[in-house]
């Protein structure tokens, strides 16, 4: 073919080239809108599924950094109570400059004092007085009860109103003192100790632990389990020391030979210790754990299992 022929066919299918591929767009955009409107006339459930079929990028949310909340403890007025009742018994309006009567008129200025008058000889002041019990009602008030001893043996309780302000900043006595029954006597529960501990390994352990712990005789560690640590009494308050009784919370701790390795028991040692006064039974928790064919103290937790006291 010649030359000039074959640049003249080239020139021709050019453009049948151009309005093939923009006919074939054409075609794709209305069968785009096609199954557009298809899917919305199909309803609301054909929509959805076409949504949720297009790829999305779904942004994780940053989770909110929580807001630190302070709550303000309500500060127990018993001191302040304690403090001024104990002024209060010990003044007279007979002579209201004395420094236990001022105190306690700026302790509570629009309480009246006592008018006490008492025979030469009589014990109107009180030993001690402490505070048993805080009772807090609302709008920052509360009931302080605070118990008088005397030498005589006589025991008194007074509730006394105290207005308590700034979380602790200030107090008022409110009112004059209210004589009141002592508190109730609360139920026992029943002792988890109810296994009696023969004369053996364990008693005489404990014997020589309480002898190390309370006179000073002999080292403390020797007797403790690997990684406890607990020093002796200083000064020592007793010069001897015997064990009375020995309860266990488990059966192994009544056992004649000293358990498998690794075994733990929860004992309460009733023990008499003598010092320059007299004779003085104290009572003590131990947990114990067994080692080489002995028994060590794992922990002196007196006061807890028994009914509430600090480790």
């Amino acid at each position: 073919m010649a030359p000039a022929k074959q640049a003249s066919q080239s020139k021709a299918a050019a453009p049948m080239a151009a309005g093939a591929r923009l006919e074939a767009m054409r075609r794709r955009v209305r069968l785009s809108r096609l199954a557009v409107w298809t899917v919305i006339a199909a309803g609301p459930i054909a929509l959805c599924v076409a949504v949720a079929s297009t790829p999305a990028t779904v942004e994780a949310a940053t989770p909110a950094k929580p807001t630190a909340v302070r709550t303000a403890a309500a500060a127990d007025p018993a001191g302040y109570a304690q403090l001024f009742v104990s002024a209060w018994l010990r003044s007279s309006a007979n002579d209201a400059t004395s420094a236990q009567a001022r105190l306690a008129q700026a302790l509570a200025p629009g309480v009246e004092l006592p008018l006490q008058d008492p025979p030469a000889g009589a014990q109107s002041t009180p030993q001690s007085v402490t505070a048993v019990r805080s009772a807090q009602c609302s709008g920052g008030r509360w009931s302080v009860t605070v118990a008088a001893q005397y030498a005589d043996g006589r025991l008194r309780y007074y509730a006394v109103p105290v207005a308590a302000g700034g979380a602790g900043a200030s107090f008022a006595v409110t009112g004059a003192p209210g004589v009141v029954a002592g508190p109730a006597r609360a139920a026992a529960a029943k002792s988890p100790y109810r296994v009696t501990v023969p004369e053996g390994e364990l008693s005489s352990a404990v014997g020589e632990f309480f002898t190390a712990y309370l006179t000073g005789a002999g080292e403390v560690s020797r007797y403790l389990a690997p990684g406890v640590a607990l020093s002796a009494l200083s000064p020592a308050p007793y010069t001897a020391v015997s064990v009375q009784q020995v309860s266990a919370a488990e059966e192994t701790a009544a056992a004649a030979r000293v358990p498998a390795d690794g075994t733990k028991v929860r004992v309460l040692v009733q023990v008499e210790a003598q010092d320059i006064d007299g004779r003085w039974p104290l009572a003590y928790e131990l947990a114990l754990t067994a080692r080489s064919d002995r028994w060590e103290v794992a922990a002196l937790e007196s006061g807890t299992a028994q009914g509430g006291g600090a480790r």
